[in-house]
Formats: C-alpha cells, sequence, structure tokens
C-alpha cells in the first residue's frame, strides 16, 4: 500500500478506523471522514498528523455530492476508496416510521451512490472501489427489514457499477460482514439487558460462535483495495463466521 492514497468513508470508528490504521501502517496515506465531531477528534489523535480527517455527513446529500470537491483540496487523484459509512436501526415492520427508512436510505444507499459519483475524476486507472455491505443482505432477518434492503441494493451496486466502470480501470468489489464487534451495536436505543440479549443471539448464529474483529474485516478489505486482488471484480467477499450456514 505504499505511496496509495486511499479515502475511507465512516472512517473514524469501527470497520473503518481499524482499515485506516492497517493501510497506514503498511505506508498508505488514508483520508477518512465522518459526521461526529468527537469520533473526528479522537481519530485526529488514533491516526495522527499524516492522516487527512474530514467532516462530511453520508446522509446529506449536499455532502454526499460534494465529496469530490472537499476531496480535490487534498490530492489530485485516489488509488482506491473504500465506502463504508452506513448506519442500522432495527424492529419489527410495524414499529418502521418513514424516518427510519430514509434515514437508513439516505446513508447506506444514496450517499453510497452520489459520493462515487462525485468522485469518479479523482480515480486513478487503475483504482479499487470497494462496497460495504451485510450479509444480511443475503438473509431473512427478523427485525431488519429495512436495514437488509438497503445493503441488498448496495450489492446490487456493486455488480452494476463493476460492468460500468471496468472500462475506467476501476475495479468495484463489495464486502459483507456478519456480526462485527462495532460501535454500531451501542446505537441500537435497547436497554442493557435486551441489548446483551440481542448481542448473544447474534454470536450463537456463527458457526465460530463469537462476534468478528475490525481487524479481521480491515485485512478483507486491505486486499481488496490492494494490487493483490487485480483480478477480481463484481464479487461480492461474505465475511460472517459463516452465520449464513445457519
Amino acid at each position: 500500500m505504499k505511496n496509495q492514497t486511499i479515502l475511507i468513508t465512516g472512517g473514524t470508528t469501527g470497520i473503518g478506523l481499524a482499515t485506516a490504521q492497517l493501510l497506514q501502517a503498511e505506508g498508505a496515506r488514508v483520508i477518512v471522514t465522518g459526521r461526529n465531531p468527537e469520533t473526528l477528534a479522537a481519530a485526529r489523535a488514533t491516526l495522527g498528523a499524516g492522516a487527512i480527517v474530514l467532516a462530511s455527513d453520508s446522509g446529506s446529500l449536499a455532502d454526499a455530492q460534494g465529496l469530490g470537491g472537499i476531496i480535490r483540496q487534498h490530492t489530485v487523484k485516489l488509488d482506491g476508496v473504500f465506502l463504508n459509512a452506513g448506519i442500522g436501526q432495527f424492529g419489527p415492520i410495524e414499529a418502521m416510521t418513514p424516518k427510519h427508512f430514509d434515514d437508513m436510505f439516505n446513508v447506506n444507499v444514496r450517499g453510497v451512490y452520489f459520493q462515487l459519483q462525485s468522485l469518479l475524476e479523482l480515480l486513478a486507472n487503475p483504482s479499487s472501489v470497494v462496497l460495504n455491505a451485510s450479509v444480511v443482505a443475503q438473509l431473512g432477518m427478523p427485525a431488519a427489514s429495512v436495514y437488509s434492503a438497503t445493503k441488498a441494493a448496495v450489492v446490487s451496486l456493486g455488480k452494476s457499477l463493476a460492468v460500468e466502470l471496468a472500462p475506467r480501470g476501476i475495479r468495484v468489489n463489495t464486502l459483507s460482514p456478519g456480526p462485527i464487534a462495532t460501535p454500531i451495536y451501542n446505537k441500537l436505543g435497547f436497554p442493557a439487558e435486551a441489548q446483551k440479549g440481542f448481542e448473544d443471539s447474534m454470536a450463537a448464529q456463527s458457526l465460530l460462535k463469537r462476534f468478528g474483529t475490525a481487524a479481521e474485516v480491515a485485512k478483507l478489505a486491505r486486499f481488496l483495495l490492494s494490487a493483490d486482488s487485480n483480478y477480481i471484480i463484481g464479487a461480492e467477499f461474505l465475511i460472517d463466521g459463516g452465520v449464513r450456514l445457519t
């Protein structure tokens, strides 16, 4: 990854931050985005002066469409982009509101699409784009209908855009994590006992009987962003501990 410039959206916590740290350790110049002032500050402290940490809200159409212009102030080209930012809100269909629906689709689908559109002129030939979806796109999971639909849309975008952008030398691939220990589980709004029950249930569905780690997903992201995966395009990689098989 030496001398590579890589952008990671949602790069201030969880999988995004772990990927930024791994790429940085291997010599890449990393640019990360986030929307929470506290996690932005923490990421700046963690990644140090060599990284560029920018405020950008993936759920804002203006921010998504303006991302390329902001990045252009810091670099003339990108060798890779990890469109990682995403949110999840869970509940049965009768509990879902139009706001839940719009919030998740705005961040997880619309944000991904228009961020990539805004970055096209910066992407080198060759370059790599990695989309972050979820194993729930392959499963029927109760209380996750809207979230699952957004991630299924991401998987579909990964295939269509791989075909469309290949002539420009841009490889597009998708990774789909299963239950990974990240801050998203602290934002579900469950009471402590209910959250523990939810997490225990998710871990039990894994053949490995545990959550994955952000560092484990980061290694897959690094592979897909690097020249090691030069002949891989339009693929979806599941990293789920076998959840899909149970």
